[in-house]
């Protein structure tokens, strides 16, 4: 849909700029954008900021004054990037640590008065639905369809594709409370196998009913699949099964590996102190309390789906709302 708005624009002329925001539980993301002739994203401007918005709401059910003012001197440097880059059309989302929190109506007010930014807090099948056209295009044609995920801070986004490209459509979609923020406050960052066996058990709790709840509408033939993973969990577990010295988002982006062995990499992660975890490149201090919680969520998914490739994208929401920015113009 973008592309062919794109090429349709005289020889010459530069396609229109779109802006994404996407302040989740754990991040504070903005990207962007253009799209070329053939509809692929070409990057104008991005930042990315650990923010963890949502940490303690799942004890206090309110966001933290410190996590507010994180937050909002993150979203302080995408406002001026934005209005340097002068996009056409652009939204900004928050997410389930909002949903969650009593207090979420005065950071939107806050965010809007110290920043200029809208913010809208967006439903989780919203979330759902954005994430999946997000990850699209990274659906491969060879396979009947995949099982699209997106591991947050504060809640996980399942989606059942079939097909692929514009023809991609969704057969059942589901958005659990369910997240590494959450899990971390909840059950600590995973110490000991004991700590990590109660996060897979709880993450089970949700997903099981799900996966339930999908076949109940249609079997699911995990040979005619692949799994597909969005997320900062996913993509770390792919940058260290790659064994990168940093990590490289085009190196990552549209990866394929055995979904088994990422499993592996999640759960042999237990035995690392919080240091030694901080130590490897691509995980660092940001991720360390965060990474076994995920993998603890991705294990639940694999397996229950049970795929044996999974491919990783480096992309999701904020590409999500582009698309649809860029086709309504």
């Amino acid at each position: 849909m973008a592309g062919k708005r794109s090429g349709s624009s005289r020889a010459g002329a530069k396609s229109p700029v779109f802006a994404a925001v996407d302040l989740g539980t754990n991040n504070c993301r903005l990207l962007i954008a253009r799209f070329d002739a053939a509809g692929a994203v070409e990057v104008v401007d991005s930042f990315s900021r650990i923010v963890r918005l949502g940490e303690g709401v799942a004890r206090s059910g309110m966001l933290s004054e410190a996590a507010i003012a994180r937050t909002i001197e993150a979203l302080k440097v995408i406002a001026a990037r934005i209005r340097a880059a002068k996009p056409r059309r652009m939204r900004a989302i928050v997410t389930e640590a909002a949903r969650r929190a009593k207090n979420a109506a005065a950071l939107i007010e806050r965010v809007e008065r110290e920043t200029g930014l809208l913010l809208e807090m967006i439903t989780p099948d919203e979330e759902a639905r954005l994430a999946a056209i997000g990850c699209t295009p990274l659906i491969d044609r060879s396979f009947e369809g995949a099982l699209v995920f997106d591991i947050g801070g504060g809640s996980t986004e399942i989606v059942w594709m079939r097909g692929a490209d514009d023809h991609a459509e969704t057969i059942a979609s589901v958005s659990l409370p369910l997240g590494v923020v959450t899990m971390a406050d909840t059950f600590g960052y995973g110490k000991d196998q004991a700590e990590a066996a109660a996060m897979r058990k709880h993450a089970l709790a949700f997903i099981d009913p799900a996966y339930r709840a999908m076949e109940s509408k249609r079997r699911f033939e995990r040979r005619t699949h692949h799994l597909l993973g969005t997320s900062g969990t996913v993509t770390t577990l792919a940058a260290i099964a790659l064994d990168l010295p940093r990590y490289d988002r085009a190196k990552v982006d549209g990866s394929w590996h055995d979904a088994t062995r990422i499993a592996a990499i999640g759960n042999g992660l237990v035995a690392l102190d919080l240091a030694a975890r901080a130590k490897i490149a691509c995980v660092g201090a940001e991720r360390a309390d965060l990474i076994v919680p995920g993998a603890a969520i991705y294990d639940a998914i694999h397996s229950v789906w049970c795929c044996e490739k999974l491919r990783v994208a480096d992309r999701g929401l904020r590409e999500g709302i582009l698309r649809e920015l860029a086709a309504g113009c």
